[in-house]
């Protein structure tokens, strides 16, 4: 059963801000803190009092709000444990298997590096929602400035095995240019071109596309696709191992 409301919000140019409240116990949690305003306007629109930042990583569009939001708010910082020099003002070091609690919803933490040394990702099973950071993007993932190929597979192979119809909450917002690319790798997929032509309407209505879900991500997203014959036929790679295919995806979605 649900405990959670979940509350998202633009912030920086194409970041997306959360926040995550329990209406029993008045916890509210921040996932990353891209810079403290529109945060804490975010705090002040539902009248929620800020108790917890969970981080995903060390970058700075993800926790320059900390310093601010801790200041004003005393709230408790939880990060990964790899990064624990690099995130400003950490109080709880997270690793793989770990529960964070917001009220009576509690979290697992994933280790989704590849993007970042220690990424980590917050599974919130109750809540059926993931929230990913800089590892998955809606037909898109981040990335890889600090690890390689089969590091960022193995990351993304954990998130594909949650239920389809886990909400995926990720740092950004690049649908509308992810479809486009992902159009060039497999144009056959019907369902990744129904899903272009509706993140084109909901960039017209200055609609955001997210959150996903993990069963949307596994149809249409190139980047979990890596077993698709259509893309390895395009790649030039059938029968290489997936690993081989993900990081083909990639480089070619970095020279897009």
């Amino acid at each position: 059963m649900a405990n959670l409301e979940i509350f998202q919000f633009p912030t920086r140019s194409d970041n997306y801000g959360v926040l995550l409240h329990d209406p029993q116990t008045g916890a509210t949690a921040s996932i990353d803190a891209p810079e403290a305003g529109p945060i804490q306007a975010a705090l002040a629109q539902k009248g929620w009092n800020l108790t917890d930042i969970i981080v995903t990583h060390h970058h700075a569009d993800h926790t320059a709000g900390i310093g601010a939001l801790k200041s004003k708010f005393n709230c408790t910082v939880y990060g990964p444990a790899r990064e624990a020099g690099l995130i400003p003002g950490l109080d709880v070091e997270v690793k793989e298997g770990d529960t964070v609690a917001v009220g009576h919803a509690d979290a697992t933490v994933i280790e989704t590096s590849g993007h970042t040394r220690g990424h980590v990702s917050y599974h919130f099973p109750g809540e059926s929602a993931v929230f990913v950071g800089d590892t998955l993007f809606s037909v898109g993932c981040g990335k890889l400035l600090e690890g390689d190929a089969p590091t960022m597979w193995a990351s993304l192979s954990k998130l594909a095995v949650l239920p389809p119809e886990t909400a995926v909450y990720c740092g950004h917002e690049y649908t509308g240019a992810n479809c486009q690319f992902a159009l060039t790798i497999e144009p056959g997929n019907e369902a990744l071109q129904a899903r272009a032509a509706e993140v084109v309407k909901n960039d017209a209505n200055g609609r955001p596309s997210l959150p996903t879900t993990i069963g949307l991500e596994l149809a249409i997203n190139p980047f979990l696709r890596a077993s698709s014959p259509e893309i390895q036929t395009r790649l030039g790679l059938e029968g290489q191992p997936l690993e081989v295919i993900f990081g083909e995806v990639r480089r070619r979605k970095d020279r897009f």
